[in-house]
């Protein structure tokens, strides 16, 4: 983990949702599914915000929304993380689904690239209108879920912690690990620790228990969440 000064350099707006692009050095770019904590001092931010990269480059990444109203081109944050335990892209995959069960599929696009250069064909399941995705990713509605998953090697899932209920009733039961394939499922939670006190606000109930997504996700294996 560490500590260091960025700056917003963009705010990117684009069917009322606001993404933005922030500079900071390249140690503390996170990984998908990873995440930073983010504050502005000038702001008086009552609490530091969580940004998750929907893109990176060597000198920063895209912060997926949502974006404070308060930040604008030139705000300087203060930042720390890399925090959390992120994606992990299987070496051998080459089917790769990305599922943003609630939004748009920000958290995860972060995995396309790494994705395409091992030779994987990436397929996006999701109603809403993506925008930059490159031409070779096939999006496909939630009506064909079951045949993406059927179809995938990898699984990646983006879910808020209280529509678990409703991904589990939506697969009806579908376990992955059982059925021989990879998943892992990004549980979105308050995380105004990071890490750092045992505050409990992103606790997620486990099949071993609850864990705190701060530190020990926000993303879990499959079987932890649904097995």
């Amino acid at each position: 983990m560490h500590t260091a000064q960025g700056q917003v350099v963009e705010l990117l707006l684009e069917n009322g949702i606001r993404r933005a692009r922030i500079s900071c050095p390249a140690n503390l770019i996170p990984a998908p599914g990873q995440y930073l904590l983010a504050g502005s001092a000038s702001l008086l931010d009552p609490l530091p915000v969580p940004l998750f990269s929907t893109e990176s480059t060597p000198f920063g990444f895209t912060a997926a929304p949502p974006i404070p109203a308060e930040w604008a081109p030139g705000t300087t944050l203060s930042l720390r993380g890399p925090l959390g335990r992120g994606f992990t892209l299987p070496h051998a995959a080459r089917k790769v689904a990305l599922i943003p069960f609630d939004r748009a599929a920000d958290r995860l696009k972060g995995l396309i690239r790494p994705a395409l250069s091992q030779g994987a064909a990436v397929t996006l399941v999701s109603e809403a209108d993506e925008a930059e995705l490159p031409e070779v990713v096939e999006v496909q509605p939630f009506t064909a879920l079951e045949e993406v998953l059927a179809w995938a090697e990898y699984a990646a899932f983006d879910v808020l912690r209280e529509s678990l209920p409703g991904l589990r009733e939506r697969l009806g039961g579908l376990n992955q690990a059982a059925a021989g394939k990879e998943a892992q499922v990004l549980v979105q939670t308050p995380v105004p620790c990071g890490g750092i006190g045992e505050c409990a606000a992103c606790a997620v109930t486990l099949k071993s228990g609850w864990k705190l997504a701060c530190k020990e996700g926000p993303v879990f294996e499959w079987g932890e969440v649904f097995g």
